[in-house]
């Protein structure tokens, strides 16, 4: 059994994009819709419930992996986890920023995510690594997360919303959009609209998945 855990649906993305890879896996998928959203809790709080869910995952389901499908819970406690679970090996993730940074042409490179993320050390040392004097628009879009929990990812109230942030990216110079959390891949669809081809939009689930059946393989 591989176990995922997210703050709610968000993870579900990292999750289909992970059964694409490795059809064959047995999966335990836990949505924290209790405590959603984690983006405006401590860094604290959000370790103590992960080692909850991932005691869940490893002691009741008897997951032998377990992916941390959400930015913000990776950036306050993946390293943690893996200090107290040394036998299990754990998929974090982090803003695809490196590819976005190494892609752009026109220096400027919009971020969206959570401020949990932003604060984190992997995003601050990807950044720091890879900018390059590529200018980066971090945008905290929490309200974004709420969208998706509600299961309103198409309305015309989702759509401002997703304009509200993007737009201003957009006019800034960005040509590459990173989702900086998982929730934010169920709006593509209107990312997509927004840009109008003006930019690429980045999200990370591919290349957790692959890391995933690596660490399976």
């Amino acid at each position: 059994m591989i176990g995922f855990f997210d703050s709610g649906f968000g993870g579900l993305c990292i999750l289909e994009a992970f059964l694409k890879e490795c059809p064959g896996e047995s999966v335990f998928y836990i949505a924290d819709n209790s405590h959603c959203p984690y983006g405006d809790k401590s860094a604290e709080e959000i370790r103590k419930r992960s080692e909850e869910l991932v005691d869940e995952l490893v002691n009741i389901h008897h997951c032998r992996m377990v992916v941390v499908a959400c930015n913000t819970a990776t950036a306050a406690a993946i390293d943690f986890l893996r200090e107290k679970y040394p036998a299990i090996p754990f998929v974090g993730l982090e803003p695809a920023i490196k590819p976005a940074l190494l892609a752009s042409k026109s220096g400027v490179v919009g971020v969206f995510a959570t401020r949990g993320t932003f604060n984190g050390r992997l995003y601050r040392e990807t950044k720091k690594r890879f900018a390059n004097g590529v200018r980066v628009l971090a945008t905290i879009a929490d309200e974004w997360v709420e969208l998706v929990e509600e299961g309103d990812i198409s309305s015309p109230r989702a759509e401002r919303l997703v304009r509200e942030k993007v737009e201003p990216i957009l006019k800034a110079g960005a040509d590459h959009l990173v989702l900086g959390c998982t929730h934010f891949p169920h709006l593509r669809a209107l990312i997509e609209k927004t840009a109008a081809g003006r930019a690429e939009v980045v999200d990370s689930s591919a290349a957790v998945a692959r890391q995933a059946r690596r660490l399976i393989s």
